[in-house]
């Protein structure tokens, strides 16, 4: 943004763990943003005002030109009409909803009032992702295999609505892998699914799924969420040009064991940049692909009850 652009003036919603991890830090060093307001139930942002929701928000500042949704997908639809309706940019933060009508409903309303939607998928935006990307468009890719497997003790402790209807289960962190994979691999499609469901849960805590890519090849996804110690974040594809291996959640790049891409983290930035970039071009950026495999998982997927989990 040039210095004649003034700020966006932006308000945060639902001021948790992952807003004080990364948006706050993220929004803090772009100048591109004025961090001018916060809503939340629960938490609050020292130095600017903070509201129990979002109307209030919206009555009191009505100077803001954007807003950055972060609370449980759940509750995200109403919150994102309201800014909307309201002539506000909406940052959604991953996923977008907890249905694919729903985000398709935000995307013709901000058409209809002119303003930017955002569906932000941050693990595309990690720092090897791009060198992936660009990797298998250049060979042919005989198969490929997602693992994702993680703690859930450790990453979302105590949170309820995860497991709630609409809260995804481990498909909360899988849809990070898909937003990878939908982005890296060729267009695929969902051949079957095993969902595994604690008894006490209403959201699966691991899945393995299986999908037919355009090329032919085969694809798999193993996600679980009892995984302790080192956490398995990673994608590999056996190529016509060797074995691939993107892991660390995208941070790491390797072909054939030798380390060709690795650099830090950066990928909430990115995001808020790439956010700032669609506001002044006057368009949205909404990919519903990793949201629409969740979907037909969960639609296609066979239920299988497992022992209880509790935190």
């Amino acid at each position: 943004m040039s210095s004649s652009i003034s700020p966006i003036r932006i308000g945060i919603v639902g001021v948790g763990k992952i807003v004080r991890d990364q948006h706050l830090p993220a929004l803090a060093k772009d100048r591109d943003y004025q961090l001018i307001a916060a809503a939340s139930r629960h938490g609050k942002v020292d130095g600017i005002v903070n509201f129990p929701d979002i109307e209030t928000m919206l009555g009191v500042v009505p100077e803001l030109d954007a807003v950055s949704l972060c609370m449980p997908p759940q509750f995200r639809y109403e919150a994102a009409r309201k800014a909307l309706e309201a002539g506000k940019h909406v940052f959604l933060e991953k996923p977008p909803g907890a249905t694919v009508s729903e985000v398709e409903d935000l995307k013709a309303l901000a058409a209809k009032q002119g303003v930017s939607l955002f569906a932000s998928w941050h693990s595309r935006y990690a720092p090897a992702v791009e060198a992936a990307r660009i990797f298998l468009a250049s060979t042919n890719i005989k198969s490929a295999a997602i693992v994702w497997k993680e703690d859930v003790r450790r990453w979302h402790p105590n949170q309820d609505w995860i497991w709630q209807p609409g809260g995804f289960g481990v498909f909360d962190p899988g849809i990070n892998a898909l937003s990878i994979a939908t982005y890296i691999l060729p267009a695929m499609y969902i051949t079957s699914a095993v969902l595994d469901f604690p008894v006490n849960r209403d959201a699966p805590i691991a899945a393995q799924v299986a999908f037919r890519a355009a090329n032919g090849s085969d694809v798999t996804m193993d996600l679980d969420w009892l995984q302790t110690g080192p956490q398995s974040w990673d994608i590999l594809a056996d190529t016509d040009a060797g074995q691939m291996v993107l892991s660390g959640g995208g941070s790491k790049l390797a072909v054939d064991g030798n380390i060709v891409h690795e650099e830090p983290e950066a990928e909430y930035p990115m995001l808020y940049r790439r956010f700032a970039e669609i506001v002044h071009a006057e368009t949205s950026d909404v990919d519903l692909a990793p949201l629409q495999h969740v979907a037909d998982a969960f639609m296609l997927g066979k239920r299988n009850v497992v022992e209880a989990f509790f935190d």
